[in-house]
């Protein structure tokens, strides 16, 4: 059995620091030096999971193999180390209070007063070493949102001051991210808000071993030796952490300040392997000087909000970088657009996704910006809601099923060519109750979606309760949609394509999950490939 090592993440003086890129960018590099890594986030909202939140509020629900929605964050882990994260990777309070209730009910505690600590705590610490105690790991690193001195984390530093005090200081560190602060009026970096945000953490008992600081400017010599003495580190764990022109740059910034060097010296690991990072620079070199420049239509219903699809946008980037070429996602929003200005709206885009999404606001935007990709051949791919939306238009349109429509839009349409799933017709609840997860879809072998995959039955992550109705399959195939791709079991269409189309596909999955750096998703690739043919010709 591993002796496996635990780094904590925390964050100070300001959210969106960065927690998860500096934790996946150091994953990364230990993973090049040959260590199996794993990470997983500890969130303190009492939502079960983000699965009923809105996007605005939370940006995109991100979702496993194994069906766990969860934050994006677990999206920029599994991008950056090429491996698949599981429920276990995402912990919230909700999770955590449910658990200890349910033990409660259950007698578990045998007469005892249920308290924080030791028995939330406890739960915590559990969930926290679940992924460690597989045997599967050298390092777990586990990223405890929100900011210190929040009221809603206090219950996470107090698990992590007892791990470190039970596992040993070879065995447990805590990185502790802050803002070193620029003001522009004194013209100088300011290191008071990274003392007082130590300070709070030390009065919960926990000693930063070291820190990262985010900062616009590059931190000279005496401002480090300042922080380290301030903050009771060495001066070689103040880690500089200067803006960077893309996320995929954090990773080299990180291996020249030598954090991998510093964690593995703390956690007595050998440093035998130097991280090389040969393919990911690759990517970078491509990604940073493309050939052309292409113009990608994003037609969605959150787009004030980049990170609702995030998955989406960073897929462009991966596949982008495979083809040379510089996607320029043009953010639309589907409630604007509408019969007289959708060709004004969308005439000089090379290729056109209609986005996921719920709900009806927005649709006939959604519907109107797929007859333009399909009545002007441009690239067009809808994933989720948005091959649903292909599948309305079609039928609309080509089929001349005028009041064609989802049963989740229009209850009475006399044409629900999209209809709720039998097993969802009896369910209230709306968490978690969707078909999530990955499932395996068989493709026919003379399809448009077969070539780009090369192989015939994949698996791919879904999160959606409503589904094509094959009561209209034979009609719709008749006329020149055809479905290429089914779920071998239920035979549930999840893919369909206009063969006279020059490239023209809809997926009921989520096909933006399962991209990352080393691995661009074949359909990202593909339609970028084709969009770029768009725009040369």
């Amino acid at each position: 059995m591993k002796n496996t090592k635990y780094v904590f993440v925390t964050g100070g003086v300001t959210s969106s620091l960065g927690k998860g890129i500096i934790a996946a960018s150091l994953a990364k590099l230990l993973q090049e030096r040959g260590y199996s890594v794993t990470i997983q986030k500890l969130d303190p909202y009492i939502n079960i999971d983000p699965g009923t939140l809105n996007p605005y509020e939370h940006g995109e629900c991100y979702v496993t193999d194994d069906g766990a929605e969860t934050d994006l964050d677990l999206g920029h882990y599994e991008r950056f180390l090429n491996i698949p994260t599981s429920q276990a990777n995402n912990v919230t309070t909700g999770r955590i209070y449910q658990s200890v209730i349910d033990k409660e009910r259950k007698g578990e505690f045998l007469g005892k007063t249920v308290q924080v600590i030791p028995h939330i705590t406890d739960e915590i610490k559990d969930r926290i070493q679940i992924l460690g105690n597989t045997g599967e790991f050298d390092i777990v690193i586990t990223e405890i949102g929100g900011t210190v001195g929040d009221i809603e984390s206090l219950p996470y530093v107090e698990s992590v001051r007892q791990l470190l005090w039970e596992l040993g200081h070879e065995n447990a560190i805590v990185i502790h991210l802050t803002l070193v602060p620029f003001l522009a009026a004194a013209g100088e970096l300011k290191t008071k808000p990274t003392q007082h945000s130590v300070k709070m953490l030390m009065q919960s008992g926990v000693s930063p071993d070291i820190l990262v600081c985010r900062t616009e400017h590059e931190l000279s010599e005496s401002i480090k030796r300042k922080l380290a003495l301030f903050c009771n580190v060495k001066q070689e764990d103040v880690i500089e952490s200067i803006d960077a022109e893309t996320i995929y740059d954090v990773p080299n910034l990180m291996l020249k300040e030598n954090l991998d060097m510093v964690v593995l010296k703390k956690l007595q690991l050998p440093q035998d392997k130097q991280p090389e990072l040969k393919v990911w620079n690759q990517f970078l070199a491509k990604f940073k000087n493309p050939k052309h420049t292409v113009e990608i239509g994003l037609i969605g219903k959150y787009v004030e909000l980049k990170d609702a699809y995030k998955s989406i946008s960073e897929a462009f980037i991966h596949a982008g970088a495979h083809n040379e070429v510089n996607v320029n996602i043009n953010w639309i929003h589907s409630e604007e657009l509408t019969v007289k200005n959708v060709p004004k709206k969308l005439k000089n885009l090379n290729g056109i996704l209609v986005a996921p999404g719920f709900g009806e606001r927005g649709i006939e935007g959604k519907i109107e910006a797929v007859k333009y990709a399909r009545e002007n051949n441009i690239p067009f791919l809808g994933i989720c809601l948005g091959m649903q939306m292909a599948v309305i238009e079609f039928s609309r349109n080509v089929l001349g099923l005028k009041d064609a429509n989802s049963s989740e839009m229009s209850n009475d349409t006399k044409n629900p060519v999209i209809d709720l799933m039998e097993e969802q017709k009896s369910i209230t609840n709306y968490g978690g109750t969707m078909r999530l997860g990955a499932w395996d879809c068989k493709l026919d072998q003379d399809s448009k979606v077969y070539n780009i995959y090369k192989k015939e039955l994949i698996s791919e992550r879904h999160r959606h309760r409503y589904e094509f109705n094959n009561d209209y399959l034979e009609q719709i195939e008749k006329a020149g949609m055809i479905a290429t791709g089914r779920n071998p079991e239920t035979n549930l269409v999840e893919v369909i394509e206009i063969p006279s189309h020059p490239w023209f596909i809809g997926v009921q999955y989520h096909p933006e999950y399962k991209s990352t750096v080393l691995n661009p998703h074949p359909l990202f690739i593909d339609f970028v490939k084709a969009s770029l043919e768009h725009y040369l010709n």
